[in-house]
């Protein structure tokens, strides 16, 4: 069903063939660059440029060794030397890599019909995951209170936890201030999130009203 629109049986490429490659690799690359930056909270613009120009640096790449998909893989591996220069991506940020890179590989191979259909179908799953919140249930929130050291912390919040949140649960306790306060961090799922307001006054009237944070867990490299 699919068939290479390159000759590589007389080892030659056609300048109407290479350009074909070409441009599919570069509106791929701009599709998949797109498809990342949907539903990513923080994503830079080089990190984009680079998703958006890998197909066609992988796709010259096996243009330049006629379609020789073992030599091809052979010299791409010589860039994976600049792995050890850069800083470790997030599970997302791989998986966007390996996907430019599929996309260069297909359109290299003169695949240029399943590379679009193929960059179709990824991105679809991707977006459709993604609107699933997919692994974020049950994230909760990371709240930050700050007690006097007079006050026994195992239990002095459970009340206005039971009414706010159907989870509370105390991760770290530090001190600060020189040892004259208690800095307890909860990771807690509110009920209703607009009792957020309403949780934090109640936390305040038992804490004196010190410091009070609320907000999303700090995220983590998810590396593979």
């Amino acid at each position: 069903m699919f068939v290479s629109i390159l000759d590589t049986t007389s080892g030659t490429i056609s300048l109407e063939s290479a350009a074909i490659c070409i441009a599919a690799a570069v509106i791929l690359g701009l599709v998949a660059a797109f498809t990342y930056t949907v539903g990513s909270e923080r994503c830079t613009k080089n990190f984009v440029v680079t998703l958006a120009l890998l197909p066609l640096l992988v796709e010259v790449v096996i243009l330049m060794t006629s379609g020789n998909l073992g030599t091809a893989v052979a010299v791409a591996g010589a860039f994976s030397l600049v792995r050890f220069r850069s800083v470790p991506g997030t599970s997302k940020e791989i998986l966007a890599v390996f996907f430019a890179m599929a996309i260069g590989l297909a359109c290299g191979m003169g695949q240029v019909l399943f590379a679009g259909l193929f960059t179709v179908l990824v991105s679809l799953i991707m977006l459709v995951l993604q609107k699933m919140n997919l692994g974020t249930a049950g994230s909760g929130k990371l709240l930050k209170v700050t007690i006097p050291e007079d006050l026994d912390y195992t239990e002095i919040f459970d009340d206005i936890f039971r009414k706010y949140t159907s989870r509370a649960e105390l991760l770290r306790v530090r001190t600060v201030n020189l040892g004259s306060m208690y800095e307890l961090d909860y990771d807690v799922i509110l009920k209703n999130d607009r009792d957020e307001k309403k949780m934090i006054d109640d936390i305040r009237v038992r804490n004196g009203n010190l410091t009070i944070v609320c907000g999303r867990h700090p995220e983590k490299a998810e590396q593979l």
